[in-house]
């Protein structure tokens, strides 16, 4: 654990007055900067629009997320697949593939139907 047990868990106070004032079935988004706050029970069934820097992602907490950090699951980096000119080609290879096989499901289905 990064923080003492005798101080408890980092909860923003303007993060949990925000859910406390809303109703569990409003379901606006709370936006928030806050990504070192760590999600309490009572934010389960909020939806939280945590800022990765950029823009705001939408969090639905849930009871598995209780304990764990908003920034965790609000991603800062783009995942830009790794690979050149050879993945590129499997790939198109697989789509190929898969559409193939869907013009051939179609073609069976029409012969089935005469």
């Amino acid at each position: 654990m990064s923080r003492s047990l005798k101080k408890g868990p980092y909860v923003d106070q303007r993060l949990i007055k925000k859910v406390l004032d809303k109703k569990p079935e409003d379901r606006s988004v709370i936006k928030t900067w806050a990504r070192a706050s760590v999600i309490s029970p009572e934010m389960v069934g909020f939806t939280f629009g945590v800022h990765n820097g950029k823009d705001f992602i939408s969090v639905l907490a849930t009871e598995e997320m209780v304990g764990h950090r908003l920034g965790e699951f609000s991603l800062t980096r783009k995942f830009v697949r790794h690979g050149g000119k050879m993945q590129k080609e499997i790939e198109m290879a697989a789509k190929q593939k898969e559409v193939d096989a869907s013009k051939a499901a179609k073609t069976s289905d029409t012969a089935k139907k005469k």
